[in-house]
C-alpha cells in the first residue's frame, strides 16, 4: 500500500476529535451548546485565515467548484453540536463509537457506488465484517 505514510494522520485526527468531544461538552453545558460551537468556529476561522495569509490561495478557484461541494461548511457546525450535546449526557467514548458507526456506515455507500466524485471501492464481506465489528464495539461501550 502505497499511502502507509497517511495512516499515523488520521489516526492523529481521530484522536484530536476524541479531544474535541471531551472539550467541547463541558463548555457546552456552561456557556451553551450554541456558544460553544460558535467559539470553536471562530477560533479555527482565526487560525485559518492567518494560513491563508500564508499560503495565497486562489480563492477564485473556490467559487468556479460546482456548489453542491461547498454544502460541507453546513455538516461541520452540526456535527460540532452534535458533539457538544451528547458528550455531557453519554460520555466520549460512546459518542465517537457512535459517530464512528454513522461515518462507517455512509462511507461504505459513498466507496460502493461512487458518490460525491468518489473512486468506486466494492463493499466486500471485510467490509461488511468492519461494519459489525463497531456496531458490536457500539453495544459493548455503552
Amino acid at each position: 500500500m502505497k499511502q502507509l505514510w497517511i495512516f499515523p494522520f488520521v489516526v492523529l485526527a481521530g484522536m484530536g476529535l476524541s479531544i474535541e468531544a471531551g472539550l467541547l461538552g463541558p463548555l457546552g453545558e456552561k456557556i451553551g451548546h450554541i456558544w460553544a460551537t460558535l467559539g470553536i468556529f471562530a477560533l479555527g476561522s482565526l487560525l485559518l485565515t492567518f494560513g491563508l495569509i500564508f499560503c495565497r490561495p486562489k480563492l477564485s478557484l473556490m467559487f468556479q467548484q460546482p456548489r453542491w461541494q461547498l454544502t460541507g461548511g453546513i455538516l461541520g457546525p452540526i456535527y460540532v453540536v452534535c458533539l457538544t450535546v451528547a458528550t455531557p449526557h453519554i460520555g466520549v467514548g460512546l459518542t465517537m463509537v457512535g459517530i464512528l458507526l454513522g461515518q462507517v456506515a455512509t462511507s461504505l455507500i459513498i466507496d460502493h457506488w461512487g458518490l460525491l466524485g468518489s473512486q468506486k471501492r466494492k463493499i466486500d464481506k471485510y467490509r461488511i465484517g468492519a461494519f459489525i465489528a463497531i456496531l458490536a464495539a457500539l453495544w459493548l461501550i455503552q
